[in-house]
């Protein structure tokens, strides 16, 4: 197909349910190519990684927004995220990004592995013979992990999966209005729940993020109110919904390729090298953009002006042939697997090792403790773009 098809098929759902035949043609076009009302697409691994540390690069902050949205305020689905650290450009930025992760620390993600570990123990001993792996695992692991560092009750989480997913659709460059009012809806639901958890840890601080993240912005004012609620709601939503992807993607592809969950089901010290391959082969998120304050050099006979907008294709990075050989073959053997799944320099994602380490946790125990687990049915892919990963995953644990 020709590279224009390719990249039109990618906002079609057909072209969404498997991109990677259109990122094969796009990528062997062009490292960049200028389409689609003259933004750009970036498509090579070198590329992409060069343009998301690139400080000349910036995202689309609440200036912007008042400029091409002036009411994008009245939908509070978009206001959290668009307020919160994703974004938002130094120097807040860097400000927000410094407070969030002084207490979203490298210790604090450690401590949580037996938490990790317990709750797959448990999810694991409570899913039913046959089952929707998505509904009994997928969403459950991750919201219970981050609503654990929220310190939200355990009674509260399964509220919460709703609205989070809600939400996501104002991450996604397509919507319909019904998913962005429900989107909304959503959005002020989390808020008031956030603001009212807030007064809460306000009043009784306990060990765990909200109260951390509370104190930051009672003690030095590094956060601004607004701030604080918006970052804890992006918390909650990013803190479970690429995760959730990751696991539902990982479990497909390693039942699809038995001999590799045997090594894995051996040992469990491969785990990191696996959930890499997984991020590489599968990135559970696709795209994300940034626009140009200056001249950008994409290469012999490309360049971006200033004002123009970047979307870096992740999904077609990790495929990328020139930097890793036969990429479209799932081997947790390659050599310095270094995928640009959760986006790279100061946007770097802030809960990706906290991603990493439950899927690191979660596959060798469902590996073990279910050895005939095996799809029992259509897997359905959640059309969406950015955030990629499975609506459905009928699965029979063979109990």
């Amino acid at each position: 197909m020709a590279y224009e098809t390719a990249l039109a098929s990618l906002f079609q759902p057909e072209g969404r349910l498997d991109p990677y035949p259109a990122y094969d043609v796009i990528r062997a076009h062009s490292p960049a190519l200028q389409a689609l009302d003259d933004q750009w697409f970036v498509t090579t691994y070198d590329l992409v990684n060069r343009m998301m540390r690139d400080p000349g690069l910036r995202v689309a902050d609440p200036g912007d927004y008042d400029r091409a949205w002036p009411g994008w305020r009245d939908n509070r689905g978009v206001a959290p995220v668009v307020l919160s650290m994703l974004q938002a450009n130094p120097p807040d930025h860097s400000r927000v990004r410094r407070a969030a992760a002084a207490t979203f620390t490298a210790r604090r993600i450690a401590a949580m592995r037996e938490v990790i570990a317990a709750q797959v123990t448990d999810l694991i001993a409570e899913m039913p013979a046959e089952t929707d792996f998505i509904d009994a695992f997928a969403y459950p692991l991750p919201i219970a992990v981050i609503c654990a560092l929220l310190g939200i009750p355990e009674s509260e989480r399964r509220w919460f999966r709703q609205r989070a997913t809600d939400l996501t659709v104002v991450l996604e460059p397509v919507s319909t209005e019904e998913e962005m009012r429900r989107a909304d809806k959503a959005g002020r639901e989390l808020e008031a729940y956030f603001t009212g958890l807030i007064a809460d840890r306000r009043h009784t601080p306990r060990d765990d993020l909200t109260s951390a993240l509370v104190a930051a912005h009672d003690g030095a004012e590094v956060l601004t109110g607004e701030e604080l609620l918006a970052n804890l709601v992006l918390l909650l939503v990013a803190g479970f919904e690429t995760t959730t992807n990751l696991l539902g993607t990982g479990l497909v592809i390693l039942l699809e390729h038995p001999e590799q969950a045997d090594r894995l089901r051996s040992d469990a010290e491969l785990a990191p090298a696996f959930v890499e391959e997984i991020l590489r082969y599968d990135s559970p998120v696709q795209l994300t953009r940034r626009y140009t304050t200056a001249p950008v050099d994409l290469g012999p006979g490309r360049r971006a002006e200033p004002g123009a907008w970047l979307t870096m294709l992740l999904g077609s990075a990790n495929r990328d042939p020139a930097r890793y050989p036969d990429p479209h073959r799932f081997d947790p053997d390659r050599p310095n697997i270094q995928p640009v799944s959760f986006g790279g320099g100061a946007h770097y994602c802030l809960g990706a090792p906290l991603a990493r380490l439950e899927a690191q946790v979660a596959f060798p125990l469902l590996l073990t403790r279910l050895p005939r687990l095996a799809v029992a049915g259509e897997p359905v892919r959640r059309d969406r773009l950015v955030l990629r990963g499975y609506a459905h995953l009928p699965v029979t644990t063979g109990a």
